[in-house]
């Protein structure tokens, strides 16, 4: 069992990402994570320049701790496994920027007052690339660097081309598709992943109102109730492939012991789509997608 961090708390998932970047880096820049994480919580929290606080209410920084956490661990676990390629340094420090900044799209300007960072679901990742290119240029990292940020986030767009992505090397890719699987992982396993799906349908509930697109997935709910009992089956009929396949089955570096240990992730997940079923027996679920 992984040690219980409060999500909730962006300092208790910083100590957890600072000890595992020392554990598999003792010669990095020890105040890298530290950095790192004031400048998402300077985001999410309003004090970045023309920028609102995060109002999204299901994708707000605890969301994005979640993500974090779940990351640093499936790359502790890869690390520790031993295999290829290796994750650098440098690989390791923009993933974790890239999980940092990955919904960043959500958040508004000053002078947008209308609605919440919710009504741009259907454009957040290009926005979250876009946000994350400006903000590191400000703090003059390379122009590779930053692009590799940049595809690192666009891993996380459930309908994104992953093979056509320009990373320059396979630890690149690999490290976005971890950030893309630790997305997934960290949101469904959580405790309260349940309880806050009517939340998650109110968002795509004014992205599909904002946007007036009737095809995209977001428009393709008839309420909060229909989105919970469809998730069971958007579970098994489309993310468990998706993690197997697309993204090269990086969850299993969260068993413990790997390779054959229990992946704590998963159970919680599964225990979580059994809820749902247990609540709603009797009524047809059908897959999202």
């Amino acid at each position: 069992m992984y040690p219980r961090v409060a999500t909730k708390d962006p300092k208790a998932v910083e100590r957890e990402a600072q000890a595992t970047y020392l554990a598999l880096y003792p010669d990095g820049v020890s105040t890298f994570v530290g950095q790192a994480f004031a400048w998402t919580v300077e985001c999410f929290t309003g004090s970045h320049a023309g920028y609102q606080a995060v109002d999204a209410r299901y994708h707000d920084l605890e969301h994005t701790m979640q993500g974090t956490l779940c990351m640093v661990r499936l790359l502790r676990g890869r690390a520790k496994a031993g295999v290829g390629p290796k994750i650098s340094e440098r690989e390791f420090r923009l993933g974790l920027l890239a999980i940092l900044f990955h919904d960043t799209g959500y958040l508004k300007r000053q002078d947008d007052p209308a609605g919440t960072g919710a009504k741009y679901t259907i454009t957040h990742v290009a926005r979250s690339a876009e946000f994350a290119g400006r903000l590191l240029k400000e703090k003059s990292y390379a122009g590779r660097d930053i692009l590799a940020v940049q595809n690192m986030i666009r891993c996380t767009g459930l309908n994104a081309n992953l093979p056509s992505l320009p990373f320059a090397t396979e630890a690149e890719r690999i490290t976005g598709y971890g950030l893309a699987t630790a997305d997934l992982l960290g949101q469904m396993a959580a405790e309260d992943y349940v309880d806050k799906l009517p939340v998650l349908y109110m968002e795509f509930a004014e992205a599909a109102a904002y946007s007036g697109d009737r095809e995209h997935f977001v428009s393709s709910f008839t309420g909060p109730q229909d989105l919970v009992l469809r998730t069971p089956g958007f579970w098994q009929q489309s993310i468990r492939a998706k993690l197997d396949q697309e993204l090269l089955g990086l969850w299993r570096f969260l068993n413990d012991p790997y390779p054959d240990g229990p992946n704590e992730y998963i159970n919680r997940i599964e225990a979580n789509m059994e809820r749902i079923r247990t609540r709603n027996q009797g009524t047809p679920v059908a897959g999202r997608c």
